[in-house]
């Protein structure tokens, strides 16, 4: 599956597009960008050919958000992905540190790798936001206007032979890296609103593109930019399993502390090794699944 729109379905049967609609005995199943389908009728590719999909093959993978933190309803935006691309300017728009801990904590839920690509590095250094992530082995790639060819060979080598989902606020530069990957892609690059420092959004709905760099093929897929991450299907163990540098601490906690309580054992290891930033922001999340402060 490469998109999603509308009811249609956009299909590879090799590098054959074809459109098709969702059988009826699929019921209310979710098919999304990434599955594995199984096709019958009109798979010719033609203008007005309309194939049918009957059958959503195993998931190895699959990528869910919430609402919100206090919904435990989650929805599946990505199947059979293997890693998540997290994209965050530097600046214009600030980087969104809590944002970037919400996009990781749902990575290792789903058991992808995560790499963070920091863009506009030209309007401001890396340094701080690399530090903050540095304790945890986070793979990274910086990147400046206008992109550098060693930088984009880098970003390719990390993209071949995976799928790659794509996931930041608008205005961070998705649209622009995917361009300059996929140079056929065209998608649109919008701008970031003078008045309240957000991207304006592109695209609607996520598509699967093929990758076919120096380094090989793989595929990317370009969501669209997301103003949050809700975390209400992902348990509390889980996301302190996703802050690897304060997991092992945690086992010294009384049993059943929330890590939100006055005696948890996370402060006075923080006080002995800092991190402070980082108990914060695994604080915030825990804070706003229980419909407290987000």
């Amino acid at each position: 599956m490469a998109s999603v729109d509308r009811g249609r379905y956009g299909c590879l049967i090799g590098d054959q597009p074809v459109t098709a609609i969702k059988a009826r005995e699929l019921g209310h199943r979710g098919v999304v960008v990434g599955d594995r389908v199984a096709l019958t009728g009109d798979t010719s590719g033609a203008p007005d050919a309309l194939a049918r999909i009957v059958r959503v093959r195993a998931r190895t993978s699959a990528l869910r958000r919430s609402a919100d933190d206090t919904d435990p309803v989650e929805r599946v935006i990505v199947a059979n992905a293997d890693q998540m691309v997290i994209v965050s300017a530097l600046a214009n728009p600030a980087p969104g540190l809590r944002f970037i801990d919400r996009c990781l904590v749902a990575a290792y839920d789903a058991g992808l790798h995560p790499l963070l690509v920091l863009t506009k590095a030209d309007l401001a250094p890396p340094d701080d936001v690399l530090a903050v992530y540095e304790p945890i082995g986070l793979d990274t790639v910086v990147t400046s206007r206008p992109l550098r060819e060693e930088v984009l060979g880098d970003l390719d080598a990390r993209l071949a032979g995976h799928e790659s989902v794509l996931i930041g606020h608008s205005g961070v530069g998705k649209s622009t890296l995917v361009n300059a990957l996929i140079p056929e892609a065209g998608r649109a690059v919008g701008g970031v609103n003078p008045v309240t420092g957000r991207g304006r959004h592109t695209s609607s709905s996520a598509v699967a593109l093929r990758l076919g760099g120096p380094a090989g093929q793989g595929w990317v897929i370009d969501t669209p930019g997301l103003r949050s991450f809700g975390l209400g299907h992902v348990s509390a163990d889980r996301v302190v399993q996703a802050f690897p540098d304060l997991a092992e601490a945690a086992a010294g906690c009384p049993p059943g502390c929330t890590h939100l309580a006055e005696d948890c054992a996370l402060d006075d290891w923080v006080a002995e090794h800092g991190g402070a930033a980082r108990l914060d922001s695994l604080r915030r999340i825990l804070a706003s699944r229980e419909g407290g402060d987000a």
